[in-house]
């Protein structure tokens, strides 16, 4: 599985934290998720998937969460692993990302997840901004 970012640290303990993500398109424009805190943060909706939750399931209340938006998920574009902290949960996590490639189907209200705003962008943008190279490359390669 191919990686972005840097590569774990000597000696530091990583767990393995598998998620799911979506590439969100309507047009020329991708549905991102904006995040407030620890850091301001562009990314694709999606997070990690709970013990015994199927990634479908995950991908679904993640976007949900996050946008405040109902979608139809389309097919799988890849999958890629980074190395983070994740300063949220004090936890050094090895991220196994899986990209879904989705439609946005219906808002049913703000995001519900404290700190997110839905945020449409135009994917040349999305594809500069967001905020680790994996996400850059699966919003240039869901256009």
């Amino acid at each position: 599985m191919r990686r972005f970012g840097e590569g774990p640290k000597a000696g530091q303990v990583y767990r393995r934290r598998p998620g799911v993500y979506a590439v969100i398109r309507e047009g020329r424009d991708l549905l991102l998720t904006h995040q407030k805190d620890p850091v301001p943060e562009y990314q694709l909706p999606g997070g990690g998937i709970d013990p015994g939750e199927h990634p479908i399931h995950a991908l679904h209340r993640e976007v949900f969460e996050e946008t405040g938006w109902r979608i139809r998920v389309l097919r799988r574009l890849g999958a890629f692993r980074r190395f983070a902290y994740m300063p949220e949960y004090d936890l050094w996590a090895e991220k196994l990302c899986t990209i879904y490639l989705a439609q946005p189907v219906r808002r049913l209200g703000p995001p519900t997840e404290p700190g997110h705003s839905a945020i449409w962008m135009a994917s040349d943008a999305a594809s500069r901004l967001l905020g680790n190279e994996g996400d850059r490359q699966f919003a240039r390669i869901g256009r």
